[in-house]
């Protein structure tokens, strides 16, 4: 079978790859580009693991065909952090508030989450429960991770 050429962005950085028609934006991601900070946990859409943001709208990439991000946009769990200051906000959060254990569901709720908070900067709980309804996680029970996007976005806002 012939490979499809894509051409897209990471995390700022141009890509250009061969990719086979039925393979997944998370394998292009993981085996092709060679970004493994993005995990699967499902293969099916269900848990969250593998989200991306592809033209600044979340997705899970293993249900996004790899020609499907040709010409676009795509940052994942590696292009959040701030390579200036180290961590970003919410990665910095979720280590505070030890809401982070196995590391499956991490890059998922870390991208969703800094999605939230550059389109809501003072989310209430409810709003972050909701956003971040498409993650699941096994081991933290969520309390942690919510105060943990609280925190983070108290930081960003902070009061005057």
């Amino acid at each position: 079978m012939s490979k499809i050429y894509v051409s897209t962005t990471v995390n700022g950085r141009p890509e250009d790859v061969l990719c086979e028609a039925h393979q997944t934006l998370l394998d292009l991601l993981r085996d092709e580009i060679g970004l493994t900070g993005t995990k699967e946990g499902c293969g099916t859409g269900d848990c969250g693991a593998c989200t991306v943001l592809l033209d600044d709208r979340l997705v899970c990439s293993c249900l996004v065909l790899a020609p499907e991000a040709d010409g676009k946009e795509i940052t994942t769990v590696e292009g959040i952090a701030d390579s200036q200051d180290g961590l970003h906000v919410v990665q910095q959060k979720l280590l505070e508030h030890a809401a982070l254990q196995c590391g499956v569901c991490t890059p998922g709720f870390v991208v969703a989450a800094k999605a939230l908070l550059d389109r809501d900067p003072n989310p209430d709980e409810k709003t972050i429960r909701y956003w971040l309804a498409g993650n699941l996680c096994r081991c933290t029970g969520y309390d942690k991770i919510i105060r943990a996007v609280q925190d983070a976005a108290q930081e960003l806002t902070p009061t005057k």
